[in-house]
């Protein structure tokens, strides 16, 4: 597992050198983003959701996800109350929502191989109403110009959301044991071959290790609100629900996974500051750092 680990470094490494170096921008990265969220993951859930079966219980699985974010939500407007509008706008964007596709796929294919991808793609379905409804909300509302959705606008995007749509036709599939044509299960094997090296490059791309000194105060206050109610909640439902093993952990370290990237796009369609958006890119990539650590203790513990 260690040697897993350390491939798994070495390419988001790579991918930080060939920016540090010039070979690739951050711009780049929105291109590799695209790939990967329009064409492997999706083949990735394709293939997944085709060799396994669901179980009951994993249904609950977006369940949790979703009223956690709802709890989150209500406890991160009472702990940041006193922050101007426009961060704590920031602050519950980041706080709701999770990177699962992007970061934990390749981490968790180290680890549990396709069972464990299964656990986590029916967390990423509740991940996805969370981040593209909660979230979305919350960042529209704190913004200068204030909540401009409406319900059929929610729905709307949710529906244009590629990974979540083939989450759910993908789903349907497995309970009505129906099997796609094996020449496209085929293709969509070999397409899902570069989820993981692109991830993890785009996840190197992305590092940013440049923490201004007035950042670090609003930093570690979210730090502590995201990882103290992530292990609160982890660790009570690990040992409290009545399911097997693999579920318990799905949830556990699911509530500790990176700040969905996606609150950048929210911050720059709701126009927020320079400054803002800056801090959310901050706190993604340290968010993205601790989770790889958390990650790399419990594949050395389990």
């Amino acid at each position: 597992m260690n040697q897993e680990f350390l491939y798994i470094i070495f390419i988001v490494t790579l991918g930080y050198l060939l920016k540090r170096f010039k070979i690739l921008q951050e711009k780049d990265g929105e291109v590799i983003a695209k790939i990967i969220f329009k064409i492997t993951l999706p083949a990735l859930v394709l293939v997944t959701f085709d060799k396994v079966k669901i179980e009951t219980s994993l249904m609950l699985l977006p369940i949790i996800v979703i009223l956690y974010g709802i709890i989150t939500t209500f406890f991160g407007l009472l702990f940041f109350k006193n922050e101007e509008r426009e961060r704590k706008g920031s602050f519950l964007m980041l706080s709701s929502g999770f990177n699962v596709g992007l970061f934990a796929f390749p981490l968790v294919f180290a680890i549990w191989g396709m069972n464990g991808l299964t656990y986590f793609s029916m967390f990423d379905v509740g991940a996805s109403f969370i981040v593209f409804g909660i979230a979305y909300i919350l960042g529209s509302y704190f913004s200068e110009e204030g909540l401009n959705l409406n319900l059929v606008e929610i729905i709307k995007k949710l529906g244009k959301s590629i990974p979540l749509m083939t989450y759910l036709i993908a789903s349907i599939l497995n309970l009505s044991q129906i099997h796609l044509p094996e020449i496209l299960i085929n293709v969509a094997n070999t397409l899902s071959g570069a989820n993981m090296p692109l991830s993890l490059l785009l996840l190197g791309i992305y590092l940013n290790f440049n923490l201004e000194k007035q950042k670090i105060k609003p930093v570690l206050k979210y730090l502590t609100f995201r990882y103290s109610c992530g292990l609160l909640f982890g660790i009570a439902l690990f040992y409290f629900l009545p399911y097997d093993q693999m579920f318990r952990y799905t949830v556990l370290i699911g509530l500790l996974l990176p700040a969905a990237a996606s609150a950048i796009t929210f911050a720059v369609e709701f126009k927020y500051s320079t400054e803002s958006i800056r801090l959310i890119a901050t706190i993604s990539n340290i968010t993205i750092v601790i989770s790889i650590v958390i990650l790399y203790i419990f594949a050395n513990i389990i």
